[in-house]
């Protein structure tokens, strides 16, 4: 973690250069929702997109699909969300505020749901008045299915993806024709009603979650269990996240969630201290078997080479995508000083930078924007690019420099007579001069892409 980048800072920064908005703030918010703008949104996608190549694109075992958000309740009752999903709730007395009981104590963990505090508190620590016994809250969003609102039509929007992979294993199976080990990736919403979101987009209700169900043989589970941990661990790496500031942990017997024989988190060092970035447990065969006993579906699988019908086990790595997109922003945060100025400078990764590639004309003269225009054209077919010619040059190159454009190509005076252009790199700050016949292919070198 960069020292210099703070929460105020990460959300000043967020919401000057269009990253993220609190929503529907004109009519003063709405705790744990928020809005990703111009920028955001493509830091998200490529976040999502990396992600995406990782676990299925450059493997031969992960396939994907995309379920619906509210499913039959039945699901939430099979899983256990039903009965396990919560967290200790206590009010304060006197200024009527919600904590969460746990939080209080120091003990929240990623799989703290469905466990109350060990500890207790008993005052609020905003007035100092008394707070009431502790009661377990479901974190889930109740909603309703058709135009009637009674107990018949009542559904949930779902708080993980997980589920709709579970209940769809047998059809992925027998579409895909695979044999074991089996993973099935999916991005998609879920929601969580937490008593107490915060710290900016780091605890939502609403988020982006990617997981994995990675289906293998019962024996292999461990092994591959590590195999996931380390995967994991290595692409946080893999994008810039320095080393210093990512670490795995393994959970303690009593932290696990009711379903699981074992969890490690990556954990990332946060501003407010280690937290999780992701989970990868080993959920073994509790899903497919609850799912198998409420459906009166087969879920097995067939083992030709033992001739056996077996439950799988799984090996789930699951993050959520706005904490990731937190830590990336917060890890690549710099300042330094260049010529008596402070140059704020975000080092993303280039596969994650929302722009790759800014076109600067050296000013508004209209003998420049011609060509200017021109060179954006070429830029803008190959990859997601801006122009700016508002202000000084030196000011644009700083506006670029904060949203971590890795890239800039300026269109000068002396680009009237040879035809070239200045590429100008982020972090180095150095220039080259290139014809414009040969940007595409320069830009494809420094940015290592194929696009």
């Amino acid at each position: 973690m960069s020292t210099k980048a703070t929460v105020e800072k990460l959300v000043s920064l967020c919401k000057r250069r269009g990253l993220v908005f609190q929503s529907s703030e004109i009519y003063g918010g709405i705790a744990g929702f928020w809005d990703y703008g111009p920028l955001g949104v493509e830091l998200k996608n490529n976040i999502k997109q990396a992600w995406w190549r990782a676990v299925v694109q450059e493997r031969d075992d992960v396939v994907g699909q995309d379920a619906a958000i509210v499913m039959n309740p039945t699901v939430w009752r099979a899983s256990g969300h039903l009965d396990t999903f919560a967290d200790p709730m206590v009010d304060c007395k006197e200024c009527k505020k919600r904590f969460r009981a746990d939080a209080l104590v120091g003990e929240v963990t990623a799989s703290a749901h469905g466990h109350e505090a060990a500890a207790k508190v008993t005052r609020c620590p905003e007035c100092g008045g008394e707070l009431t016994e502790p009661r377990m809250f479901n974190l889930m969003f109740k909603t309703y299915v058709g135009p009637v609102e009674d107990d018949a039509s009542v559904a949930y929007l779902r708080p993980e993806t997980a589920q709709g992979i579970f209940v769809n294993f047998a059809n992925v199976l027998t579409a895909t024709r695979r044999k074991l080990p089996l993973g099935i990736a999916q991005i998609g919403k879920a929601f969580r009603n937490e008593i107490t979101p915060g710290n900016f987009i780091f605890r939502d209700r609403e988020f982006d979650q990617m997981e994995i169900e990675y289906f293998v043989k019962p024996g292999t589970d461990e092994q591959w269990h590590q195999h996931w941990v380390e995967e994991r661990y290595n692409w946080y790496l893999r994008l810039g996240m320095r080393k210093e500031n990512v670490r795995v942990r393994q959970l303690d017997r009593d932290e696990l969630a009711h379903y699981a024989k074992d969890t490690y988190e990556v954990e990332y060092l946060f501003p407010i201290g280690w937290s999780e970035l992701e989970g990868i447990a080993n959920r073994t065969d509790f899903d497919l078997r609850r799912h198998a006993e409420f459906s009166g579906r087969d879920l097995e699988y067939f083992d030709e080479e033992t001739g056996e019908h077996i439950v799988p086990f799984v090996i789930e790595p699951s993050a959520g995508v706005d904490r990731l997109f937190m830590a990336f922003l917060i890890d690549a945060y710099d300042e330094e000083e260049v010529r008596g100025e402070t140059r704020v400078i975000l080092r993303l990764h280039k596969d994650l930078a929302p722009i790759k590639v800014a076109v600067l004309p050296l000013s508004r003269q209209e003998k420049l924007v011609p060509p200017a225009r021109d060179v954006w054209a070429i830029v803008r077919k190959h990859w997601m690019s801006q122009y700016d010619d508002a202000q000084s040059i030196g000011r644009r190159y700083r506006r670029q420099d904060e949203v971590g454009t890795p890239l800039c190509v300026t269109i000068d005076f002396d680009t009237l007579e040879d035809q070239a252009v200045t590429i100008r790199e982020r972090d180095s700050m150095e220039q080259v001069r290139v014809p414009i016949a040969g940007l595409v292919d320069a830009l494809r070198e420094k940015l290592n892409t194929g696009d």
